[in-house]
């Protein structure tokens, strides 16, 4: 005779390990990465990040995978980017809802891979998820927080080979053991947990050879890591004094401009004096408010020009170049065919001596915005999502279009606008234009977050070593550095202070050409395509066998 307590452990016994396994899956999402934990996070931890991912996608029905898809996605970026609660009212709402849909695809074709293929499907499980996290870096909605290759950033030995394969070849690497294990446990997987190591030795020996490629990738991964760096000291050097002026970005209103500029001014002024022989200064993401060519020209508000008259006074008597962040205002056609402003998310080079605004300021405009909350291209299709952005205080900007190098202090450079150094294909773009480093621009003051601003800089990393370029960041509170051509933070600013960081950063003559800089993101295109294919092609296969 059964008891109503034995039937109601066997009804809700697996539920219970399957909300065990997401809780576990959520939690190994986010350690690997910088989290409130460790800053630097627990690369170790990236290894086996999806073990409990894997096993629960092994004891759920297809049906039910959609739910427990929707769920993985919603919790793990509600977990890891949580400080997205403090960027915008619905940004938040935006991120769960954009990886609730993600995962709510993901997940059913992990549980289609295992199905399609019983024996092999791990090795499709493990194309997929790189595949994906590739895809979901692309279009509008594309988002790099979150790729597991970054998390191994603080182990320069293993994001060699980024040079190679960018950062879809560390999470290639990263991702398989993940897959492998969770394979292992497969015949046990659906039974009590206590039964889920048997077998193990025999898929070990079954699945010998997949695990002996993996295991000469990790080596090679490592010899390459020990060989490939190079040594940068001999080579001329420009100093570049990169300006953290730890300004609130939540008060606005000219009395706060006049104080951040006096701040900036202030550390710029300590910085040459200390450092008499800086070559170049670098104020962060929108150092100075009032638009800076607006104001000069159209003069709408008196308060306003005559800060911007005060910036180009100081910056035309200054001893060296500086570059800093602005709202770039500027009149352009609108579709009623009257002008209108259109703004711009901008970086400028000013030159003393020349500050006069000319007719084309040497300038770059930010190419790939934040989603929704700096760019929403669907109006037409979505009003109602547009207006609910313009009621939440969205400010918008417009595309820029143009890759541009900037020449400074003998020194060839671009500038990738805070998000923009996320992604390796806009660094790429400069660098393959004749930029010899990458000058970064960011503003993350508004999470007043550790994690937030080390996530950032983690990704930052990789943009050195795939081109092999060095580069540095001028950040509004954290994390200001500079980043050596071989993934190494050789310098660091104190967050959530003022400071200014003076670093020294090699001149290249001549670039090696990486495999990354030739072909870019290959590799994240070979996973998302021969996974998409192989998938097709195991459904066709089926499809004729019923």
């Amino acid at each position: 005779m059964t008891s109503s307590g034995d039937t109601a452990s066997g009804r809700f016994g697996p539920f219970l390990v399957n909300c065990a396994l997401l809780v576990v899956a959520v939690i190994f999402f986010a350690l690997p990465q910088p989290n409130l934990l460790s800053l630097h996070g627990f690369p170790i931890v990236g290894w086996f990040a999806f073990v409990p991912l894997f096993l629960l996608v092994r004891r759920i029905s297809f049906r039910s995978s959609f739910l427990w898809g929707a769920l993985y996605g919603i919790l793990c970026y509600c977990v890891f980017t949580y400080w997205l609660a403090v960027f915008h009212p619905l940004a938040m709402y935006i991120i769960a809802a954009l990886y609730c849909l993600w995962m709510l695809a993901v997940v059913p074709l992990l549980k289609l891979a295992d199905r399609l293929f019983p024996r092999k499907g791990y090795l499709l499980q493990w194309a997929l998820w790189v595949g994906y996290e590739y895809l979901k870096t692309k279009g509008f909605n594309g988002y790099s927080y979150g790729v597991i290759g970054y998390s191994q950033w603080s182990w320069p030995v293993i994001i060699q080979i980024a040079s190679v394969f960018g950062v879809w070849g560390v999470s290639a690497l990263i991702a398989f053991p993940s897959a492998w294990f969770a394979a292992s446990l497969k015949d046990r997987v659906s039974g009590p947990v206590r039964g889920w190591a048997k077998g193990f030795r025999d898929f070990v020996w079954r699945e010998r050879v997949p695990a002996f490629i993996w295991s000469a990738a990790l080596v090679a991964t490592l010899i390459y890591g020990i060989v490939a760096p190079r040594d940068y000291s001999g080579h001329d050097t420009v100093s570049v004094a990169l300006i953290q002026p730890n300004s609130d970005p939540w008060v606005g209103g000219i009395r706060a401009y006049e104080r951040d500029f006096t701040t900036l001014t202030r550390l710029s002024d300590e910085a040459l004096a200390a450092y008499p022989e800086t070559e170049l200064v670098v104020w962060p993401e929108t150092a100075f408010i009032p638009r800076i060519e607006w104001h000069y020209k159209y003069r709408e508000n008196r308060e306003s020009f005559d800060l911007v008259v005060r910036l180009l006074d100081y910056l035309d008597a200054a001893p060296v170049p500086f570059v800093l962040g602005n709202d770039d205002g500027v009149l352009e056609p609108a579709a009623d065919g009257n002008l209108d402003r259109a703004d711009y998310n901008s970086v400028f080079l000013f030159r003393p001596g020349v500050n006069v605004i000319p007719p084309e300021p040497e300038r770059y405009r930010k190419m790939h915005l934040v989603p929704f909350t700096e760019h929403f291209p669907y109006r037409k299709a979505f009003p109602w999502v547009y207006d609910l952005l313009v009621a939440n205080d969205t400010h918008f900007w417009e595309k820029g279009t143009d890759v541009k190098v900037f020449n400074a202090a003998g020194l060839s450079f671009s500038s990738p606008i805070c998000f923009e150094d996320t992604f390796g294909y806009i660094s790429r773009r400069f660098v393959n234009a004749g930029a010899r480093a990458i000058v970064n621009l960011t503003n993350d003051a508004w999470a007043a977050s550790g994690p937030s601003q080390w996530q950032h800089m983690s990704m930052a990393v990789f943009r050195a070593v795939e081109n092999r370029v060095p580069l540095v960041r001028s950040t509004a509170s954290g994390q200001t550095c500079m980043v050596d051509p071989n993934g190494r933070v050789v310098a660091m600013a104190p967050a959530f202070e003022e400071a200014y960081l003076v670093c020294r950063v090699p001149v290249l003559a001549e670039l090696p050409k990486t495999f990354y800089r030739i072909w870019g993101d290959l590799w994240g295109i070979l996973f998302a395509a021969v996974s998409a294919i192989t998938l097709v092609t195991g459904m066709l296969t089926r499809l004729r066998n019923i």
